[in-house]
């Protein structure tokens, strides 16, 4: 049938006129591939890139606040006593020359704020790609457990024909075709499940990777994984990207104290103020212009307690922070553990099960042959099927559990990424769109603007 549609489908093509067809075979997809595809289609990665350029906006308005303000105010008066009218246009010059040092530290805050945010990208890159593994891991799973169902339908067919055929020579009784047919019903009630469970993970397979599965090839060689579980908690410490991220949301913390005390110092601030005013009266025309340079200092006296309550609360605010990231430690040492010992767990127990699997396997053909010689019943044979089954089953969730181990040990340690798995997509720069305004550029002849706008044009903005 496929060389005859084949045959058709060039036939079809030279009638067209199309001098040569090609028929490309539909590739099953490895692991890595999926997990290209979710690192591609991510939503979640995309709403979080636009996040971070959120914070990294807050960057450029900190900056913007170290520079001078230049204003212009236009304004219009009249009498109605005297029919006089006065406009007046301004250029006011604002520029604060010292505040303690607080809007430096609001810079720092912030930069310190965009590295958390980075780090945060990259720990939800991890997820993107664990939930691509899971889903890969489950559907493969459950396509074994439906051929190892499908495999146990057919030999407990062959075992009730053989029944049914003893029984019309009186070799088995009724009760033995009876099991049987009990048997077979059971087993395709599981292979049922077994189906139904397919389809449930080809759902999440789609939610994860953004798209259904093309078959699979099956996940490949085991990743290279920390050699001892001291190593992946040394990386758990101090290279897990949510680790980093705290460390940074410490500093930044810590800089929130030190511009909630510059709160309480003196400002000083310059400002330059050129005016044309213009009058009109029943007379003549008029007009003049008028300049004035002036510093203020402000200093604060009392504010009701809110200067120490802002201090107070900043450095609270960095007392939780450290907390998190004691917590967050933690938290990953935990899961560098649980992967360590579900590791050992799934390789023990796939060696257990080939033992199984080949005892049971010996087991039943010597059950078949023993119930050929009328020394075994019925039962005997489907019970030893059953275990054979149950130790195929068996092999396949525990080298399930295997692969999934290996890569929750690469999370837990921040090593599940799109760089040390060297997965050949192009990365996303959290840096790239940050370093067009990292000074906070005008539109106003300013060549940084320009090429702004132009990148926020092809990303999509209105």
């Amino acid at each position: 049938m496929a060389f005859q549609w084949i045959a058709r489908a060039k036939a079809t093509a030279w009638a067209l006129g199309v001098s040569c067809i090609t028929i490309l075979p539909v590739q099953a997809d490895t692991l890595r591939q999926v997990m290209i595809d979710a690192y591609r289609h991510s939503n979640l990665l995309e709403q979080n890139r636009y996040l971070l350029r959120v914070q990294d906006e807050g960057v450029a308005q900190a900056v913007a606040q170290l520079r001078p303000v230049l204003t212009f105010v236009a304004s219009m008066n009249r009498e109605l006593v005297n029919d006089t009218s006065n406009a007046s246009a301004s250029l006011v010059l604002e520029y604060l020359l010292y505040d303690g040092g607080a809007r430096s530290f609001a810079v720092e805050a912030a930069e310190e704020t965009v590295l958390a945010t980075r780090e945060q990208l990259i720990s939800l890159e991890q997820q993107v790609l664990m939930d691509a593994v899971t889903a890969y891991m489950n559907v493969w799973r459950d396509i074994q457990v439906v051929g190892v169902r499908e495999r146990n339908v057919r030999v407990i067919t062959q075992q009730l024909r053989a029944a049914q055929d003893r029984f019309e020579v009186g070799e088995d009784t009724r009760t033995d075709v009876a099991q049987a047919e009990a048997q077979l019903a059971q087993a395709r009630s599981q292979l049922a499940a077994a189906q139904g469970a397919l389809d449930i993970s080809r759902e999440l397979f789609n939610l994860a990777v953004g798209r259904y599965p093309n078959g699979l090839s099956g996940p490949g060689s085991l990743p290279n994984v920390p050699r001892t579980e001291a190593a992946a908690q040394a990386l758990a410490r101090q290279e897990h990207p949510a680790i980093r991220a705290l460390q940074h949301e410490v500093t930044a913390a810590e800089l929130g104290i030190e511009q909630a005390r510059a709160g309480v110092r003196p400002q000083i601030s310059l400002e330059g103020r050129a005016t044309e005013v213009f009058e009109n009266s029943a007379n003549p025309f008029a007009e003049g212009t008028t300049g004035t340079v002036g510093i203020t200092l402000t200093q604060p006296i009392y504010r009701g307690g809110q200067l120490l309550s802002l201090e107070r609360q900043s450095r609270a605010q960095a007392s939780a922070v450290r907390s998190s990231l004691s917590q967050q430690v933690r938290l990953n040492l935990q899961a560098v553990g649980n992967a360590w010992a579900r590791m050992q767990i799934a390789n023990a127990q796939i060696q257990a099960a080939d033992q199984q699997i080949e005892a049971s396997e010996l087991a039943f053909r010597g059950v078949q042959e023993e119930a050929s010689l009328g020394a075994r019943t019925t039962l005997d044979v489907l019970d030893a099927e059953q275990d054979v089954l149950d130790a195929r089953i068996s092999r396949i969730q525990a080298q399930t559990d295997l692969y999934l181990s290996c890569y929750q040990l690469l999370a837990a340690s921040g090593l599940l990424t799109v760089s040390n798995l060297h997965l050949n997509v192009p990365e996303y720069d959290p840096a790239a769109y940050a370093d067009l305004f990292s000074n906070a550029p005008s539109r106003l002849n300013s060549p940084q603007g320009a090429q702004l706008d132009s990148m926020l044009e092809r990303i999509g903005r209105d």
